[in-house]
């Protein structure tokens, strides 16, 4: 009786622990390109793709510090479709009629890999990019290097509002900046 008792015990604890704590408030929800741009058909949003690295820091400190934000996370759920690319990864991802691959990969190599033919195409050029496409998929812009939840809430309400559209100058974009409004918390 009282192992029966415990064992009944024990799953209700883990049933209430598994509801309580994995929600999709909890994560970014993450798909693939081709998802994300398929979705694009039925509801349009932007797409904000993470391109990292195994290996890097910053792409490691990004995921932890800022995609697990609540603020963060809130916005992008509810504005984007938000896509995790390995930028040194093998994945073959259909892009604009093309498909792009990593030709010169190698499985177990340690650190470093090549550059897939996709991050070379976007450009990329530092770990991690967030990369931003508009509503039909094409690019709007890279956006180098790790950020705080403050710093890509700046970029996050740029792009989904199209105020980059607006960004002619050096000093509207410093005016914009300027009285930038924050509403995620520290």
């Amino acid at each position: 009786m009282n192992k029966l008792l415990i064992l009944f015990i024990g799953l209700t604890l883990a049933a209430f622990t598994t509801n309580s704590f994995n929600t999709d408030e909890d994560e970014i929800i993450l798909m693939a390109l081709e998802e994300a741009i398929e979705a694009q058909k039925e509801e349009p949003r932007k797409i904000m793709i993470d391109a990292f690295t195994t290996w890097c820091g910053p792409c490691k400190l990004l995921d932890k510090n800022t995609f697990h934000h609540k603020d963060v996370v809130e916005y992008i759920n509810e504005n984007y479709y938000a896509v995790k690319f390995n930028a040194e990864g093998n994945d073959e991802v259909r892009y604009k009629g093309f498909t792009y691959k990593n030709p010169e990969y190698v499985a177990d190599k340690k650190g470093r890999n090549s550059m897939h033919q996709l991050a070379k195409y976007f450009g990329v050029r530092a770990y991690p990019t967030l990369l931003f496409l508009d509503e039909k998929a094409n690019v709007i812009g890279p956006i180098p290097g790790y950020k705080t939840p403050r710093q890509l809430e700046i970029y996050l309400k740029l792009f989904k509002d199209d105020e980059h559209k607006k960004m002619t100058t050096k000093e509207v974009w410093n005016d914009y900046v300027t009285n930038f409004e924050y509403e995620f918390d520290e």
